[in-house]
């Protein structure tokens, strides 16, 4: 019997072994992971994280990263987007500074300071500005909430995490600050868009090619706050 060799899909998809102990979804999450360019070449440059490509890929687009910024980063866990930002604001040779805030730990890094608290939390807002030490040029967030599996819900939620960091945002930008923040298309964070487009020069949706093609996931890049 022929069998026939060299069907690219098969060669090159990996396939866990250990699938009878895991749900499911948690194995074509693993699976999806272990297929991914993304995850791939993130381990292979040295970025903590597969997010890194998006912030990156927005910022070659629109160029919003500059040397010598003050930078905000909310949901920074495991660090991806701060990474990149230190290397665009040259903060770890003192050109710039970059501060981030998570419910998870996150590891040391040069060019930037983190805290392990909520977001949310009376103080936490406080605690990032004395962190930062002034006026941010850039917040960016990338916060999500944990998932319920119920699409509606799971948007509301996001939303309301990037409704929360954009009020944040417009009380620490420094005039002609940039706001970046994570949502989900569906239609409800129409709200935000349109408060945005009053306090920003230019607000737009971008979808990063790294953002996978099958999530509803979608950013909103804010420019030239009015302050």
């Amino acid at each position: 019997m022929n069998e026939k060799h060299g069907s690219g899909a098969r060669e090159l998809r990996q396939r866990l072994k250990s699938a009878k102990k895991r749900t499911a979804s948690s194995q074509r999450w693993l699976e999806r992971q272990l297929n991914d360019p993304y995850v791939a070449r993130a381990k292979r440059e040295g970025y903590r994280s597969r997010a890194a490509y998006k912030l990156l890929e927005m910022d070659e687009k629109f160029r919003f990263l500059k040397p010598g910024q003050r930078v905000i980063d909310l949901g920074a866990a495991p660090g991806g987007w701060a990474q990149v930002a230190v290397k665009r604001t040259g903060s770890a040779e003192g050109r710039g500074r970059v501060v981030g805030i998570d419910l998870l730990p996150v590891e040391t890094m040069p060019g930037a300071e983190f805290a392990e608290l909520d977001f949310l939390a009376p103080g936490a807002p406080e605690r990032l500005v004395d962190m930062l030490g002034g006026p941010a040029d850039i917040v960016m967030s990338d916060m999500a909430a944990n998932a319920t599996g119920h699409r509606k819900t799971d948007h509301l939620r996001i939303v309301g995490l990037a409704e929360a960091a954009a009020e944040f945002a417009r009380a620490v930008l420094a005039p002609g600050g940039v706001f970046v923040a994570k949502v989900l298309q569906g239609g409800t964070e129409g709200a935000l868009l349109a408060d945005l487009k009053r306090d920003f020069a230019s607000v737009r949706h971008v979808k990063p090619a790294a953002s996978r093609a099958d999530s509803a996931e979608l950013y909103v890049l804010a420019t030239g706050f009015r302050g």
